[in-house]
């Protein structure tokens, strides 16, 4: 992983990394806030050699008491020197358990030893540590002294005498705080890490690229209204989601640029990805840019196409393949512009049968002969071999990849599928992106509030006809209004079609 892929994970993970660093303050806080208050009490100690008072005895006795000082500070810990100091002050402990609050230190190249006695009680901790640097002065003088007799050679006195702190030393609110923090920003790193290792879902372009080197022909941003109101004709014209379909009907034309058939197939790896719908608005896309489409339900298992266009399916793409009706009595034409719907039909028994059959081959070669462009929407490639089988027939297929839904597993049977058949992939459409974050695709040109600020100052110097112009062709192009949901109940036939 490279740098960028790092910055890619935090920001698709920072969700979890800030709430494991909240986490972590809120840890350090609860540990500051049930931590009892203990307080430190220090006194400090000189180590003297006795001697006459040269220049030479006052060296050695330095260098002597250096080397002692050491061995002093090991000797406070010991039952020789606490066990007085309790003794003293008639505590109800043991020299183990005191020794754990003691604490002895020295500085290189000093003879000043220092003690720091820690405890819940300010008044006590200053008492224990003079009761134990009391304890040190008669241990060492006892300790150092001659056993033929005399005095010690050393001597230690008490240069800091212990006094009664005035706030506790513990708990450190800060450094609490400061530990949690790092520990939770650490802790959510390392679960964003791992859950990056082992999620192989697909959640944008960086992830589709582990898998396959296809073209990308267009991201489709979530939209939570986009179930209530599919298609490209309920959003508003300067809407992403509309700019989304744009881009792909135009990417799509330089995809195909080489290719002779006109047919493209929609389909996806699972259901429920989006490919009908963004066949569906595929075909409406097409269509407002001046071609005559033709938008065919090949999903023979679960068409949905009828559905999200208001059109009814008991006869169409199934009645023509099994020589029922012809299909120019079959086409249902669909809004205001050159868009003609050949619905799915009765779901029959051999789907499979039906789209690789020579009739299905015949009536695809048909409708390229009269339109522009075709589309057709094709089940998943994984449960059902619909789709691979109606590849072959078709000039290119697009998959559709549902972001955060598909796995890349999935994905990579898939496209074997198609490889293994030997279609013409032209591409992929990732749907369901999120329109913010490290796996965004789109770009807003305008956002909502824009648009209407904008078409209301146009509204303001604009001739009435134009606008009433204006306002019968977007009640043309949106299905708010029932008559343009409605299909037209005369059916089309091919023949008039390619007539001037």
């Amino acid at each position: 992983m490279d740098l960028r892929e790092y910055l890619r994970l935090l920001r698709r993970n920072w969700i979890l990394i800030v709430a494991a660093a909240l986490v972590g303050l809120i840890g350090g806080a609860g540990v500051s806030v049930l931590s009892k208050p203990t307080y430190t009490s220090d006194t400090q100690l000189f180590v003297a050699i006795q001697s006459s008072g040269s220049v030479m005895e006052l060296q050695q006795g330095n260098t002597f008491s250096q080397a002692r000082v050491q061995s002093y500070v090991k000797t406070v810990g010991s039952p020789v020197v606490l066990q007085p100091a309790i003794d003293a002050l008639g505590l109800d402990i043991t020299p183990e358990d005191l020794a754990l609050k003691v604490k002895a230190s020295t500085e290189v190249n000093t003879v000043l030893i220092n003690i720091s006695v820690v405890d819940t009680s300010p008044v006590q901790a200053a008492a224990i540590a003079q009761a134990v640097a009391n304890s040190l002065i008669s241990a060492v003088d006892s300790l150092e002294k001659p056993k033929t007799g005399g005095t010690s050679p050393v001597g230690l006195s008490i240069i800091k005498p212990a006094t009664a702190p005035s706030a506790p030393s513990a708990p450190n609110t800060r450094m609490n705080l400061l530990i949690g923090l790092i520990a939770g920003l650490a802790l959510g790193i390392g679960l964003a890490v791992l859950r990056a290792t082992l999620d192989n879902r697909i959640r944008g372009e960086a992830d589709l690229r582990r898998v396959t080197d296809a073209p990308l022909l267009g991201g489709i941003a979530f939209d939570q209204d986009a179930s209530k109101k599919p298609l490209l004709t309920q959003s508003a014209p300067q809407s992403p989601r509309a700019e989304s379909f744009r881009q792909l009907r135009t990417n799509l034309q330089f995809a195909n640029v080489a290719g002779h058939g006109k047919t493209v197939l929609v389909t996806s790896s699972l259901a429920g990805e989006g490919k009908s719908t963004t066949a569906t608005n595929l075909a409406i896309a097409l269509s407002q840019a001046g071609q005559t489409v033709c938008l065919v339900d090949a999903d023979l298992r679960r068409p949905m196409v009828n559905e999200y266009l208001g059109l009814d399916r008991n006869a169409g793409l199934t009645t023509a393949l099994v020589g029922a009706a012809s299909v120019d009595d079959l086409l249902q034409p669909w809004g205001t512009e050159s868009l003609f719907v050949l619905a799915s039909g009765q779901i029959p028994p051999n789907p499979s049968e039906l789209l690789g059959s020579a009739e299905m081959k015949h009536l695809i070669s048909r409708l390229e002969d009269t339109f522009d462009s075709v589309v057709i929407d094709a089940p998943p490639l994984l449960p059902v071999t619909d789709a691979a089988v109606l590849s072959q027939h078709v000039g290119g297929v697009v998959v559709v990849v549902g972001a955060q839904k598909l796995r890349t597993q999935d994905l990579e049977k898939s496209l074997g599928a198609l490889s293994l058949v030997g279609s013409n992939l032209l591409g992929i459409v990732l749907n369901r992106l999120p329109s913010k974050g490290a796996d965004s695709y789109s770009y807003a040109y305008y956002s909502h509030d824009d648009l209407h600020t904008k078409g209301s100052a146009q509204a303001d110097w604009q001739p009435a006809s134009h606008e009433k112009t204006k306002s019968e062709s977007a009640r043309g192009l949106t299905l708010s209004d029932e008559t343009s949901m409605r299909p037209r109940s005369r059916m089309v036939s091919l023949d008039r079609l390619n007539q001037p």
